[in-house]
């Protein structure tokens, strides 16, 4: 394995060296599912392109998000960040953002049955763009600092608004095809077929799977309905399918396929009860692969990945150094550390239901540390009330149906939990107090208080407190407006506010002041040439800031 990696790190310094050019990088992100396909093992879905990618990539068998649910998890990807030390922990803070700087935030959050959702001090829960540290910025910063077109098609979910920085373009039409040409390009394509809500929306589209075909996890019932549902999510994956041999087909036409890194991954585990929103296995842990031009190394990889890892390797195989305050560590690249020994996890808030629960889990072991053990290890969220397996799954258990192992769910907290996930698959045979595993149950714990307890976790805070840290009074704070000096007709631009990113668009003198959102905005990094009869439109932002206000500048008579 290590001689499989050296090989790899070989491969791209001579890539980047020989060919003086940075590679072209493309994301195909879909949405929870675990690692339930054919290259693990799971032949049910039928996944023609999804095989012939694997057969020509790395497959990493131990990939693990930083929480089971989306908007934590994005906000990790994102900011190569856990969300427990950047204070995007909570899920949902506010409305997806998908363009800048429209959006204003005035409601009370609210559950999906429209109760108001509250925090454990009993606090109700207002809408909020996280405000995150100012040195933590969108790793594609740093790509189009240095030369990259970033295009994001077209979901964020990071826990606040995508500033204006991040993105060349942020919406259903970016995409790789827009960059100039000549210039390397980082494209993400988000699908959703399948997301949790497509069990239920996809309800009456043809079954492509067999229910009795389908592989049952330890924690569910046998029945007609279980069995449904599950045959929903394998068909879901077929559809997903699909949509990845287009992309990759349309990467093929454009005579880039040999020509670009392309990441395959889920944005956390399965989307079925007792998977999403459950810090175990079936919710952390992803499908993952990468594909290198001309599927240069393939095969499997072992090492632990953690979602807080995806930027700093991305920089890493742009060639740029990552920064020293990201949590997550390069992988691969010219900037590669060394091979994780364990990943961290976060559970917070997911919807109505305010939790802390921190994992650690190395190779072989999960550990679970339960901060509120009054609290119960099952949440009735209602926005998975829609999914018939979860209505069934009640029903059994009022009934008295269901076996210790399904009935696992259910039991009341302890302080700690430990699993043999080798031997536990389905982490259902906690061996927290058993002498056998007390050297492995000090080691991880350790772990977990030098992590999360000896370290700033914003998790300590109760929800409404953390808000009013960020926005005093409840009022968002604003990013300042850019300043400028002008000599010899070339522009500097400033902002006040410390973490702030300024961008810009040159226009005719003679142009209106409104930017629509399809104007080419540019990342302000060192002074610019005014172009005759030309002014600068220029505005900054502060991730969870609003946008400053409009500056145009001009130095014409």
């Amino acid at each position: 394995m290590r001689n499989k990696l050296a090989l790899l790190f070989v491969f791209f310094v001579s890539l980047i060296n020989a060919q003086d050019k940075k590679p072209n990088i493309l994301w195909i992100v879909c949405e929870d599912i675990s690692p339930i396909l054919s290259f693990y093992g799971d032949t049910t879905a039928k996944t023609p392109n999804l095989d012939a990618l694997a057969n020509e990539s790395l497959i990493y068998d131990n990939a693990f998000a930083t929480t089971p649910v989306c908007g934590p998890s994005r906000s990790a990807i994102i900011t190569g960040m856990l969300p427990s030390s950047i204070g995007t922990i909570h899920m949902r803070t506010g409305k997806d953002v998908q363009s800048w700087g429209k959006l204003a935030y005035k409601d009370t959050v609210k559950d999906h049955l429209g109760n108001l959702v509250k925090d454990l001090n009993g606090n109700l829960i207002r809408e909020y763009s996280a405000v995150i540290p100012e040195n933590v910025k969108c790793f594609t910063e740093y790509l189009r600092a240095n030369g990259y077109y970033c295009t994001n098609n077209q979901k964020t979910d990071y826990q606040f608004a995508a500033p204006q920085s991040a993105w060349d373009e942020n919406n259903a039409k970016a995409h790789w095809k827009n960059a100039p040409k000549n210039q390397p390009f980082f494209s993400v394509f988000n699908y959703g077929e399948t997301h949790e809500s497509r069990i239920w929306l996809n309800k009456d589209l043809h079954l492509t799977v067999n229910p009795n075909d389908v592989p049952l996890p330890d924690y569910y019932p046998d029945n007609e309905v279980i069995r449904n549902d599950l045959a929903r999510l394998y068909s879901n994956i077929e559809l997903l399918d699909v949509q990845i041999g287009k992309i990759i087909a349309e990467l093929k036409k454009d005579g880039l396929y040999n020509n670009t890194i392309i990441f395959f991954y889920s944005d956390h585990g399965g989307p079925l009860p007792r998977q999403k929103r459950e810090i175990y296995d079936s919710g952390l842990k992803v499908p993952f692969l990468i594909r290198f031009p001309n599927a240069a190394n393939k095969g499997r990889i072992a090492q632990l990945v953690s979602f807080a890892d995806l930027a700093p390797t991305i920089l890493s195989l742009a060639n740029i150094k990552p920064p020293k305050y990201m949590d997550g560590q390069a992988f691969l690249g010219n900037y590669k550390a060394k091979d994780r020994t364990v990943i961290y996890a976060t559970s917070d808030r997911f919807d109505e239901f305010t939790d802390r629960i921190r994992v650690v889990r190395d190779h072989q072991f999960l550990y679970v540390k339960n901060y509120h053990t009054n609290l119960p290890k099952y949440k009735n969220v209602s926005y998975r009330f829609k999914i018939p397996l979860m209505m069934n799954i009640l029903e059994n258990k009022d009934k008295n149906q269901l076996n210790s192992s399904q009935n696992y769910w259910f039991q009341p907290k302890t302080k700690e939990e430990l699993y043999d996930c080798k031997n536990d698959p389905f982490q259902l045979n906690n061996v927290a107090n058993h002498p056998l595993y007390a050297k492995k149950l000090q080691e991880l714990r350790k772990l977990v208080i030098e992590q999360f307890e000896d370290k700033l976790d914003y998790g300590k805070f109760n929800e409404a407190d953390l808000i009013n840290t960020m926005w005093p009074n409840g009022i968002q704070p604003e990013t300042s407006k850019v300043t400028s000096t002008i000599v010899n007709n070339v522009i500097t631009l400033n902002c006040a506010t410390e973490g702030a990113s300024i961008s810009y668009v040159m226009v005719d003198k003679t142009a209106t002041d409104q930017i629509s959102q399809n104007s080419k905005w540019q990342l302000f990094t060192k002074p610019i040439k005014l172009a005759p009869n030309s002014k600068i439109i220029a505005k900054a932002s502060r991730i969870g800031f609003k946008e400053s206000e409009i500056t145009i500048i001009s130095n014409f008579k």
